[in-house]
């Protein structure tokens, strides 16, 4: 993966997280707040928790930091992949903004 191809595809997961948090507090229970500041991600919850995922340019990966840890995820078929545990990028993001929040939120 080129520098540029990696730019779009996180650029497009980002996007994709906000437009399915803004469904969620259009249509949900949970009131999460998202600021988008250079790359990096910061989902904020009502008990002043946050869930923060940026991106890592020169290892072309994504990062996760959650209440319960942080993951580092590279892009394998298509899916971006925890190199750690082997879990999905989704999954992920669904069990920590539940365990957060204490609504299920889906991402997917």
């Amino acid at each position: 993966m080129n520098d540029s191809e990696f730019h779009r595809l996180a650029d497009s997961l980002m996007l994709t997280i906000e437009e399915r948090l803004d469904e969620n507090n259009d249509h949900g229970d949970a009131d999460i707040d998202y600021e988008n500041n250079g790359g990096t991600l910061t989902l904020s919850f009502e008990n002043g928790s946050k869930i923060v995922i940026n991106r890592q340019e020169p290892l072309h990966q994504i990062w996760l930091a959650t209440k319960a840890g942080g993951y580092h995820f590279e892009l394998k078929n298509e899916h971006w992949i925890c190199n750690r545990s082997g879990f999905e990028f989704w999954q992920l993001l669904e069990e920590a903004c539940a365990a957060q929040s204490g609504e299920k939120i889906p991402f997917k």
